[in-house]
């Protein structure tokens, strides 16, 4: 490596904050159906069924969109995607706005989910393409950053327009990101690493000599063209190549159990969760919600600033392992609240406020970024967008069946049962995470893209040798 090709210039950080801002419509929407869902219900008097519908449908689009979006990255390039992306959510948001029934809402809901589920990766995905290595980490994390800014703003924006009951306006809201990604990402180049996946090398050159700002982009360059030459052209059917069943499923894995352990949960119901523990007012539970949003936003900076530091792997069973106490917090204060001994002196509201603050700011340090950053990482550039595809799909499927069952688990199990049942989901994330996850720090593209091969190989020779 050399310190050019390592060089961090200021154009980079624009493209990647540009880039980053899908982040922000991603964060936003998932932030203002929490507060919006409570005058929707009066609205549409909708019931708990119809709730989870109202909160999910938008996880139905979501799916559909990061399905095709891989394909369709791969096809038009990342930049195009996210062009895409960006006009989907806006006419999405105003069919969401404009709605009289409530059909019409979850078709705009739908189409906003569309949107966020193309953007949800393809922006990890290009922003880690035009990367250096030495920051890589912390410029895929911006994304993330910007996803808890979105849900910072959402919170803001419901918190103005709770006393008016004024839902549409909290939606409405969103067009402003939309248009500032539109745009941004127009005037941004594209993926060079694209570039040469198309055949292009003269263009990814060009774009490398600016990001980098040096004319000698030649080893880089010719890293990329060997690793494209060695791979060629991906399809479904190579996601299980040897080389590529390990990186497949440790990002299916980690998709599966950032959902599984609650967070869109905690995102979606936070101020549902308040009023179950006793903060009746709507205006007092989503004022409630803004506090858990700032904490979101200051722990994935420290993020941010420890990823290339601390490394990948350190952060996420720290990570995991708080959001695992704090599920642990709120089910024992959950359930204490509904025995006798609830008459305790510390009130279920602050119980209810620790865990979540705890179990926010333990996310945001590690399964947050990292997951986004890692399935990034750990593809084969051939077939990168579609496993990075297969990925988000099964992130935003286990997103849908928790944002959709979690008021019918409470029914069933009590708050206090779904709580510690995430508390167990979050030990085996822990165990997952110390058993497979390997630390990606420093390291190029195209350097774990040969630590995954080369272990692809061994693992194969020890089969060989143990047939024979």
């Amino acid at each position: 490596m050399t310190s050019e090709r390592g060089k961090v210039t200021g154009f980079v950080l624009v493209v990647a904050a540009i880039a980053a801002i899908a982040g922000i419509l991603f964060g936003f929407d998932t932030g203002v159906i929490s507060g919006a869902i409570l005058f929707i219900n009066e609205e549409f008097s909708l019931t708990s069924v119809m709730t989870e519908v109202a909160v999910s449908s938008v996880l139905v689009g979501a799916i559909i969109g990061a399905l095709f979006g891989g394909p369709l990255s791969d096809r038009v390039g990342r930049r195009s995607s996210i062009l895409a992306a960006s006009v989907i959510f806006l006419i999405g948001t105003f069919v969401v706005v404009l709605s009289s029934l409530f059909s019409i809402f979850l078709i705009g809901r739908i189409l906003i989910g569309i949107a966020i589920g193309i953007a949800s990766f393809v922006a990890p995905l290009y922003i880690s393409e035009v990367a250096p290595e030495s920051i890589r980490g912390a410029l895929v994390s911006l994304n993330q950053l910007l996803i808890t800014i979105g849900i910072l703003i959402a919170y803001g924006v419901n918190f103005y327009f709770a006393a008016a009951g004024d839902w549409r306006a909290m939606f409405f809201a969103g067009v402003i990101p939309g248009t500032i990604l539109l745009i941004g990402m127009y005037l941004m180049p594209r993926s060079p690493r694209w570039l040469v996946f198309i055949n292009r090398p003269d263009a990814a050159a060009g774009v490398l000599q600016k990001i980098r700002g040096t004319p000698d982009v030649s080893e880089e360059l010719n890293d990329i063209v060997k690793s494209v030459r060695e791979e060629g052209a991906g399809t479904w059917s190579d996601l299980v190549a040897p080389a590529v069943r390990l990186p497949l499923a440790l990002g299916v894995g980690l998709a599966v159990l950032q959902q599984a352990t609650g967070i869109n949960t905690v995102i979606y119901y936070a101020p549902t969760i308040f009023q179950f523990a006793g903060l009746a007012e709507a205006t007092a539970s989503i004022a409630a919600t803004v506090g858990i949003g700032i904490v979101n936003v200051l722990v994935t900076l420290v993020a941010i600033w420890l990823v290339d530091r601390a490394g990948r792997r350190p952060l996420l069973l720290w990570s995991v392992a708080g959001m695992g106490i704090a599920m642990l917090i709120l089910g024992i204060g959950f359930a204490l609240s509904n025995s006798s001994a609830g008459q305790m002196a510390v009130s279920l509201g602050l119980v209810t406020a620790i865990g979540l603050i705890i179990y926010v700011a333990s996310f945001a340090v590690g399964l947050g970024p990292i997951f986004w950053l890692i399935i990034s990482e750990i593809y084969p550039l051939s077939v990168r967008g579609l496993a990075m595809s297969l990925a988000t799909v099964t992130n935003w499927a286990a997103n849908f069946i928790i944002a959709a069952t979690f008021l019918s688990m409470v029914n069933l199990i009590g708050q206090s049962g779904v709580f510690l049942l995430y508390a167990l989901v979050a030990l085996f994330a822990w165990l997952f995470i110390f058993k497979l996850v390997p630390e990606t720090k420093g390291m190029s593209l195209e350097q774990i893209e040969a630590y995954f091969r080369s272990r692809a190989h061994r693992r194969l020779g020890g089969e060989e040798k143990g047939v024979e």
